[in-house]
């Protein structure tokens, strides 16, 4: 199954698709409101903001299996991201991205390696997929590495000038 394919939800509930977003970059990042990386918000806002006019879009996906970190309602998710950090690209529901109950999206996600050839589950919230405007996982970045580290910047324009 392509990774345009996958049945998602929005934040608010309504059906969609990567596919939605065919022809951009995505930076697909399991996010969580009460994580000591939440700050990452800040720079996947600003992501957002240099590089949406050029055919990318940052995509959180609220997550609430690390430490229960993510453990409010989607209204509350979307009130806390746009009053804390001016969230203005698109969030999914809550999904779950390791385990059994782990989302089709990530099922696919994570069979990716990341830049040490490590494949498998995410090790913790603001884990980052950047995908193609074609539709293919192309980098992967562990929860650390900050969303305007030179390494993601780099990535994302190079499927920019594709």
């Amino acid at each position: 199954m392509s990774l345009f394919e996958i049945p998602l939800r929005t934040l608010a509930g309504e059906p969609t698709t990567l596919a939605e977003y065919s022809g951009r970059a995505v930076l697909v990042v399991n996010v969580a409101s009460r994580c000591g990386l939440t700050p990452q918000y800040e720079g996947l806002e600003r992501l957002q903001k240099t590089y949406a006019d050029r055919g990318f879009t940052v995509l959180g996906v609220p997550c609430n299996q690390f430490l229960g970190q993510e453990p409010g309602s989607a209204e509350e998710i979307a009130a806390f991201c746009s009053a804390t950090y001016g969230v203005t690209f698109p969030l999914l529901e809550k999904s779950d991205v390791n385990g059994g109950q782990r989302h089709p999206l990530y099922a696919e996600l994570t069979r990716f390696p990341d830049a040490d050839g490590e494949a498998g589950d995410v090790q913790w919230n603001f884990e980052k997929f950047l995908v193609s405007p074609r539709g293919e996982v192309v980098a992967r970045f562990r929860p650390r590495t900050e969303p305007e580290a030179a390494e993601v910047v780099a990535a994302i324009e190079a499927q920019l000038a594709v």
